[in-house]
């Protein structure tokens, strides 16, 4: 349930978003929801003030509240801004031209999730600051910058989640909170000295104040309602749950093809195979360089990865380069600007920036004709021998090097990038140790050997708010490149390092107003000509700036991450964020992209990003190679990892189509399934996927254990996925957990029923093809339940689809087919903990009892084997 408030000027010369752009839900005519609705609007009209509250819990503190009198009369210090400017003294609510602030209490302590994108340093939770201190300045400003920490990256999510917990009745309700708007803005999250309360304030350069408050009561029903209103994940075609390689500096097209070579050689599964940049000609988008990466070998090598069932996908970055002189031939920047499809400078020039190919433009997706242009330049590429499966965004910031048209009168011709930019060019290799280091200990390749050695770390402002119009382009005297209040971006000036604010789209939309919408907007229009090119199959997008409703075009990789043991962590953070934004297929660099990985960090990051939703391998070129086959103990870890992977695409599949049909998340925080357990708001070292296994990966060097939480509180019972032993958890407090090199730890939720792939193979289509075996793990009472949603994986819905239902009871387990999918393999393994203590006497299988079963009393495992059940039809499996 979700309630809207919206706080716009009355002549509606403001910024909004625009439904072409995103667009969101009418609400419901139901005139009962304003006497029903749990969540109630409040106000006062002079001064004009407004509170949330629950219908449900009239006297609890508001969920949002605008009142002075809820506010500290004594604010902090003023905060100053990147210009030296501050906000207005105290906590007012402003409505200028080009200066939004907006100020709600919250309760001290509160805990509050979202708020990016974003490395935060206090972790998934959000620090609000305590006895006069900001905890937060969370700038909503897409940059592209390599994975800073505290600081503005790619995205803009301006979405949170509030969890509160009732000491008294030891229960907890969740709600959300959402600002609609596109706005460069910073959102502080503090507590001023001596308060009562802590708050949130937001300030914005331009926009309205639209607000949307979902009322869950639950973490998950926030996310669901949330997507609701944005729109819910794209779905994913099934061989994108596989593992993915890539690297910056793969330097041609046989050195691409040795990589899946020497992967099938090692045994390691391989489902996509990525190229960077060094894919083009001249670093032109939708090229191919005719000596390192002629267009034939290239569609023979796609061919290649074709006929065995694998992969390939090309990068597109969003800038286009222009033409260098008279001779120069360059179709896509002759077309756009036959098509007018360019970003302008105010006077009507092309706005020319300068990245990887020297000078370029970029698309205006305000544009008419910009759509065909993409789809016409993204097809003919696929024609020329590029015949890919899926593309990859980068750059959609959009990034630029320097400030400004810097190409406008300019001599075009001798447009270069400095050496210091790119990476891999003589004199400019990462040189730098891994983290680790120790030139006694590691081997002469300068890469880790593990013996048993511990290896690790053996080395030695008020005054000036004016009022100005954002009708923008229209107006004289608007200075769009500093508005008076300047946010706390990173980088400073609005305009460095991407397109400079007063860049002008097509009906006088300028670059200031819808700056963070950029990556989306590139996402949607590759999403639609995916599906102009595959008719019929499902795009598989991967993207570096997001926005919200990015999820319903694409999937998105956490950026420029660092080979450092804390980047690591910080992933699943990120992952975390993501749930919570509705694009839930997301993933980091494993091993690291900057910087050099060992042994044992690659190790290590392999196996965890085995469970979590976007797999890819992949690093900067003038760093150490870190394919995984590269160490024999890196290759063990990955071949047990990927299996386990595989064996569950069922239940991650599932996990998705959920995610597309409701909003739900894949990836969740223990507190999203155990609400009302304290001990866990704090937690991100470890996760849930879905409700039934959770992860407790080591995330430090030098170790063979992990100490990790089990939820619950002693009611629920966790067995060890790889044994199916009961653990010995503690109540609350952390357990400690052997985790030699090679092992991550993943414990199975009781009550639950998986559907698993009995074999895994080396790719996503061969696994598929195979039988399927359920785990079931019963809780005490001998409950258990689960479901799998299976369909063609490829084929956009509405489409042909079965879900299997599985149930447990003492002594029962049953399955029931709904759909119209015809599933084709067969169940062949049924395994039941929990299922008895003591050994049955006798298995039935759909009545007709079998003596192809086995009883294991330590760990009261039924196995039930040498099945051939056809799942279109119902069936159970009972025992006494």
């Amino acid at each position: 349930m979700r309630l809207h408030v919206n706080i716009f000027d009355t002549d509606k010369a403001q910024f909004t978003i625009l439904p072409d752009v995103i667009a969101l839900p009418d609400a419901e005519d139901d005139p009962s929801l304003k006497r029903n609705s749990d969540l109630e609007f409040h106000y006062e009209s002079s001064p004009f003030a407004f509170w949330i509250t629950r219908r449900s819990e009239p006297d609890a503190q508001p969920l949002f509240d605008t009142r002075t009198s809820s506010l500290p009369s004594t604010p902090i210090p003023p905060i100053i801004a990147s210009d030296n400017s501050t906000a207005l003294d105290g906590f007012p609510l402003v409505f200028e031209d080009q200066y939004l602030q907006l100020t709600s209490a919250l309760p001290l302590g509160a805990n509050i999730y979202g708020l990016g994108e974003v490395l935060s340093s206090s972790g998934f939770r959000r620090d609000i600051g305590t006895d006069g201190g900001v905890g937060t300045i969370q700038t909503l400003w897409a940059r592209d910058s390599p994975d800073p920490i505290n600081q503005n990256v790619y995205g803009s999510h301006p979405i949170y989640l509030e969890h509160r917990y009732n000491q008294t009745t030891r229960h907890s309700q969740s709600h959300g909170v959402f600002h609609f708007g596109a706005a460069g803005s910073d959102i502080l999250l503090l507590t001023p000295p001596s308060s009562p309360v802590s708050v949130i304030e937001y300030r914005l350069l331009g926009g309205t104040l639209d607000f949307y408050f979902f009322s869950g009561p639950s973490p998950q029903k926030v996310i669901e309602q949330y997507g609701d209103l944005i729109g819910h994940p794209t779905w994913l075609p099934a061989w994108g749950f596989g593992f993915q390689l890539s690297r910056w500096g793969y330097s041609d097209v046989n050195d691409t093809r040795d990589q899946v070579v020497k992967m099938r050689e090692a045994n390691i599964p391989l489902e996509v195979m990525w190229n960077d940049i060094d894919l083009y000609h001249a670093i032109r988008d939708f090229t191919t360089d005719p000596v390192s990466f002629p267009a034939e070998e290239v569609r023979a090598f796609i061919d290649e990865l074709t006929a065995n069932q694998q992969h390939y996908i090309p990068i597109v970055d969003a800038a286009i380069p222009i033409l260098v002189n008279d001779s120069d031939v360059y179709d896509p920047y002759s077309r756009g600007t036959e098509l007018d499809v360019f970003l302008k400078n105010p006077d009507g020039s092309q706005y020319l920036g300068q990245v990887w190919p020297g000078y370029t433009v970029f698309p205006d997706w305000f544009a008419n004709n910009t759509q065909s242009f993409w789809t016409e330049a993204l097809r003919n590429w696929f024609q020329s021998g590029v015949n890919y499966s899926g593309i990859w965004l980068d750059m959609n910031e959009p990034s630029s090097f320097c400030i400004g048209s810097c190409g406008t009168g300019a001599n075009l011709t001798a447009a270069t990038i400095p050496t210091q930019f790119f990476p891999g060019t003589p004199g400019n290799l990462v040189t730098d140790y891994p983290e680790g280091y120790n030139a006694t200990i590691w081997g002469p390749s300068g890469n880790i050997t593990i013996n048993g050695t511990l290896t690790f770390g053996n080395n030695s402002a008020a005054n000036a708010l004016s009022k100005r119009g954002l009708g923008a382009a229209a107006e004289s005297g608007v200075n769009l490149n500093t508005p008076p209040y300047a946010i706390h971006n990173a980088d400073g000036i609005l305009s460095t390092h991407t397109v400079s604010t007063n860049a002008t789209h097509a009906n006088r939309v300028v670059e200031l107003d819808v700056h963070n919408v950029w990556g989306l907007m590139e996402e949607k229009a590759t999403h639609l000509a995916l599906l102009d090119i595959h008719p019929g199959k499902r795009p598989f997008l991967i993207s570096r700036s997001t926005f919200p409703s990015s999820g319903k075009w694409t999937g998105h990789w956490l950026g420029d991450n660092i080979s450092k043991w804390q980047y690591m962590y910080l992933s699943i953070q990120g992952v975390l964020q993501f749930q919570l934004y509705q694009i839930p297929f997301v993933g980091a660099d494993t091993c690291g992209f900057q910087g050099n990985t060992d042994e044992e960090l690659c190790n290590r990051w392999m196996q965890l990003s085995a469970f979590l939703p976007f797999y890819r391998n992949h690093n900067v070129r003038s760093a150490l190679s870190q394919e995984p086959y590269r160490w024999d103990s890196v290759a063990n870890a990955s071949r047990t990892a990927i299996s386990v992977r595989y064996s569950l695409l069922p239940y991650w599949y599932t996990l998705f189509a959920n995610a597309s049909l409701h909003g739900s998340p894949p990836i969740r925080a223990l507190f999203f399934e155990f609400p009302d357990e304290p001990e866990l708001f704090a937690v991100d070292r470890q996760y849930l996927i879905g409700r039934d296994l959770l992860v407790t990966p080591v995330l430090t060097p030098n170790v063979s254990s992990v100490d990790g939480i089990f939820p619950g509180q002693g009611r629920v019972v966790w067995r060890d996925w790889y044994t199916q032993e009961v653990v010995n958890a503690s109540i609350s407090t952390n357990t400690t957990l052997g985790a030699p090199l090679g092992h991550i730890n993943v414990h199975i939720r009781d009550g639950s029923a998986i559907l698993l792939h009995e074999e895994p193979a080396y790719t996503i289509a061969q696994t598929r093809q195979g039988p399927y075996s359920l785990l079931v793990a019963q809780a005490a009472d001998g409950y258990a339940f689960g479901t799998a949603y299976i369909d063609d994986g490829e084929t956009v819905p509405p489409t042909p689809n079965t879900t299997l239902t599985m149930k447990a009871r003492k002594g029962a387990v049953t399955i029931y087919p709904n759909g119209d999918y015809w599933i084709t393999q067969r169940l062949h393994i049924v395994t039941v903990l929990g299922a008895a203590q003591t050994l049955p006497t006798e298995v039935t299988v759909d009545g007709v009892q079998t003596a192809a079963w086995q009883y294991d009393s330590h760990v009261y495992r039924l196995v039930i084997k040498a099945l051939n059940l056809d799942l279109n039809k119902p069936h159970s499996v009972e025992w006494k």
